[in-house]
């Protein structure tokens, strides 16, 4: 199995923890580098992660922790995990659009409709994601909460958002450094 990423990803992130002890190999790529031409051979959405297994090709982070859950044997997700991950990959996927644009050199605190919108969702998700942590929605230490913890710690090492308003979320993240695998994939350690 390989799984080709990048250490500062928080969705390639979710996989390394998903993936714990099971045996793989790991590629980081500079996407924005010079890692673009692998990138561009192995995943026609120039997206990371890709997983690569036995021939078998998949390129979201979605269907990657679905196929290595199957191999595990875990349990399906359920519907309202399901909703819990479609909450937080829309969160990291406007968090990413941000960092992007500032990486472009857009300013992106301008009052700009575009930009408005993307804090905005972000910020509701983030509270309704902090009132489930704060109901108890993330105690067990599965999928969803991998996917929780990894978009948390990387906001929060991107610095993308202000956690006065949600700090239930950091004190989520912090109780779960010691995990296995997550301190071995901290990005600030990259």
């Amino acid at each position: 199995m390989k799984l080709i990423g990048s250490t500062t990803s928080p969705y390639v992130r979710r996989i390394r923890i998903l993936l714990d002890e099971e045996p793989y190999e790991f590629v980081n790529l500079n996407i924005y580098g010079e890692g673009r031409d692998e990138l561009r051979r192995n995943n026609p959405t120039l997206k990371i992660p890709v997983l690569e297994d036995g021939g078998q090709e998949l390129f979201d982070s979605r269907i990657i922790a679905r196929y290595i859950s199957a191999k595990q044997g875990r349990d399906p997700l359920t519907w309202d995990q399901e909703n819990q991950l479609t909450m937080i990959d829309g969160a990291n996927d406007s968090a990413v659009t941000l960092l992007l644009s500032e990486k472009s050199g857009i300013d992106t605190s301008q009052d700009l409709m575009f930009y408005n919108l993307q804090r905005e969702r972000i910020m509701t998700t983030l509270r309704t994601l902090a009132a489930m942590v704060e109901d108890g929605q993330f105690e067990q230490w599965n999928y969803p909460a991998i996917c929780l913890y990894a978009l948390v710690d990387w906001l929060d090492f991107r610095d993308l958002v202000d956690f006065s308003d949600v700090a239930s979320l950091l004190a989520f993240r912090d109780s779960h450094r010691e995990y296995p695998w997550v301190a071995e994939t901290d990005p600030r350690k990259a």
